[in-house]
């Protein structure tokens, strides 16, 4: 227990002493506090600002005197499916002849139906061998020789996403795989312009391929697709910021306020009931405000000058009554055996039951044949005929003119 509890304060202690600042004293005796991240670092006087860290050296071949072969050999083999194996006999002596230029040998088993890369005595690259397994991948995904031997160049990578797993529902999953693809392959053309990449939809996986930020946009665009945001949204994101871009002055800006923020428009089943019973709300109140002792409008005619009173009343809208959220579930319905038990159905024989069963059958016939019989005799009935009129109503007619005319 003494060893432990000595350990324990001594770890303590030098937790504490790392904590604190370590002072340093210069040859003139002035002490100067450093900072703990920094106590251990030294001049760099080869470091100058005009070294551009983030720039990738050109790693080319040795000369052959300089050239030392690997100690071990690495290998990678991988499974393709049985249709692309014509396709992959076809243009295995390319893939051969582009893999031997950087030192690679390559096998295509047909019998297992496998793929395999190994480094060889004059491979000089140590990651090239990973370059080629990224090519066998894409190949057996359905990707073209010309397009998957680009992998093999240094600022390309590629990226294999599964969608397999991400949707349940099989229907589903296929709209949202073609939500990807867009018409005629259009919105998958966006994705490929704004991303700089190369993108292929194969079964259950995503092929692509680019430099490795359009390959982290163009994952996120896949797995939001799949989890019902349409790319829409990602490819005008990606349009904004393209813009965006081109603008120096907003390089150490933030770009969160031209960036547009979609919202989601499912709601949920409380959020709904609340917005029902705000919209209620709203109606109780306009329809209380309504003055009750209004007085009803009028209006004059010039010519006459008679007032005509419109003594019509105003419908005023009737208030819904407010719904309240209940977390209980509405009352059941009376099922079909419930309501023969309470007609006394459900005690009657069998043949009983046919009989009703075959009367109510007959009584329905009965009033469709009448309706439809009704329908058919409407056609037969002939239209009201207009009778011309007679020398003694037109000689009445004349007179009643005359009278009208000298009142």
């Amino acid at each position: 227990m003494s060893a432990e509890a000595s350990s324990s304060g001594i770890s303590k202690k030098s937790k504490k002493n790392k904590s604190k600042a370590v002072e340093a004293s210069n040859g003139d005796g002035d002490v100067q506090e450093v900072d703990k991240n920094k106590r251990h670092r030294k001049d760099k006087p080869w470091d100058t600002d005009d070294i551009d860290h983030w720039a990738i050296p050109q790693f080319t071949a040795p000369s052959a005197t300089e050239h030392k072969p690997f100690l071990e050999e690495s290998s990678f083999a991988l499974l393709f499916p049985k249709y692309r194996e014509p396709y992959l006999r076809s243009i295995w002596s390319n893939i051969t002849s582009e893999l031997d230029k950087y030192g690679l040998a390559c096998e295509l088993d047909l019998v297992q139906g496998q793929m395999t890369v190994k480094t060889t005595r004059k491979t000089w690259d140590p990651y090239i061998v990973l370059k080629g397994r990224d090519l066998l991948k894409l190949l057996a995904r359905g990707v073209n020789a010309p397009q998957a031997i680009k992998i093999l160049q240094d600022g390309i990578a590629c990226d294999i996403i599964k969608i397999g797993g991400l949707v349940r529902n099989k229907e589903r999953f296929v709209k949202r795989r073609q939500r990807l693809v867009g018409p005629n392959g259009s919105t998958l053309k966006a994705i490929e312009l704004l991303t700089e990449c190369y993108v292929l939809v194969q079964g259950n996986t995503v092929s692509a391929m680019g430099t490795f930020k359009g390959l982290k946009e163009v994952r996120r665009i896949i797995i939001d697709c799949m989890n019902n945001i349409h790319p829409i949204y990602r490819i005008k994101e990606l349009m904004i910021r393209r813009e965006l871009a081109k603008d120096p002055k907003l390089a150490n800006e933030s770009w969160d306020r031209f960036l547009p923020k979609f919202q989601k428009k499912h709601l949920s089943t409380s959020e709904k009931t609340a917005k029902k019973n705000a919209l209620l709300d709203r109606q109780a109140e306009s329809s209380s405000t309504l003055n009750p002792n209004s007085i009803p409008v009028t209006s004059t005619s010039t010519t006459t000058g008679t007032t005509v009173v419109d003594d019509k009343p105003k419908r005023t809208p009737f208030p819904s009554k407010k719904k309240t959220y209940t977390p209980f579930p509405p009352p059941q319905q009376p099922s079909k055996l419930d309501l023969q038990l309470a007609s006394g159905e459900y005690f009657l024989k069998p043949r009983e039951k046919e009989a009703m069963e075959k009367r109510k059958k007959a009584e329905k016939q009965m009033e469709v044949s009448a309706q439809r019989k009704a329908e058919r005799e409407e056609a037969f009935i002939a239209p009201p005929e207009k009778r011309e009129e007679g020398v003694e109503e037109r000689r009445k007619k004349r007179k009643r003119a005359k009278a009208e005319d000298l009142m």
